[in-house]
């Protein structure tokens, strides 16, 4: 749930470095509270069969959409690319695939967008932060 928060905290934050595990605890987490929106809006009434979707649900993608972008955007960078490689995704299947791909890969040496976050302290052990 660290890592989910720690996304939070950088809400606008577009550059710097996103570990994998970074990136894939938030996309987790994110799926599960979606699917447990989902539900919720089916169990309650607010789910819309015409756009396949519920109140709920469709309030946390609009309010998590940004940390999304930001968290992609930095790990993109963590692997030495560019964020503006995000929009290969408005390529229908293949950008997408070519994305996962690229955001699967392991985190480079320092590089222009800032230290490797591998050699940073982690929010799950706060007793190796540096005083």
């Amino acid at each position: 749930m660290d890592w989910y928060l720690k996304v939070l905290k950088q809400y606008f934050d577009f550059s710097g470095r996103a570990r994998r595990k970074e990136y894939w605890m938030f996309v987790l987490i994110s799926t599960i509270i979606s699917i447990l929106l989902t539900l919720v809006d089916m169990g309650v009434g607010l789910y819309s069969d015409i756009y396949g979707a519920g109140l709920l649900s469709s309030v946390y993608s609009l309010a998590i959409l940004i940390p999304s972008l930001a968290v992609s955007v930095r790990r993109l960078h963590d692997t030495d690319h560019s964020g503006w490689w995000l929009l290969l995704i408005c390529i229908p299947l293949l950008g997408a695939l070519i994305i996962l791909v690229v955001i699967c890969f392991n985190s480079k040496d320092d590089n222009e967008y800032g230290p490797n976050p591998k050699a940073m302290p982690n929010p799950e052990n706060n007793d190796n932060l540096a005083i």
